[in-house]
């Protein structure tokens, strides 16, 4: 009986951990602490005509911000546009917002 009690006790107490856990990952969208700053660096030399340069970024994975590094592309149509992707405080927390081009 006794360890019946403590079984369910433990249980119990993990229970209550797992939820206080959920405020400082990524829940719904939403990370509750902003990113670092921004890296930078060396950009380089494009590697042939029409190439544009991607600048880094701060994304999210495994349950932490990790560098996304900056790259060489090409543009998928001539006269495109990248909106950088970003991190926006939104009431709750902070929701990344995805690059595109436009």
């Amino acid at each position: 009986m006794r360890t019946r009690l403590f079984a369910g006790a433990a249980l119990l107490f993990g229970a209550l951990l797992t939820g206080c856990a959920g405020g400082y990952g990524y829940r719904s969208g939403f990370v509750a602490y902003g990113p670092p700053a921004p890296r930078y660096g060396v950009v380089g030399v494009a590697p042939g005509p029409g190439y544009v340069w991607i600048d880094g970024y701060w994304g999210w994975a495994g349950g932490r911000y990790a560098w996304e590094p900056g790259r060489w592309v090409v543009p998928p149509r001539r006269g495109a546009i990248w909106v950088r992707p970003e991190w926006r405080h939104e009431g709750r927390g902070w929701r990344f917002h995805d690059g595109h081009w436009r």
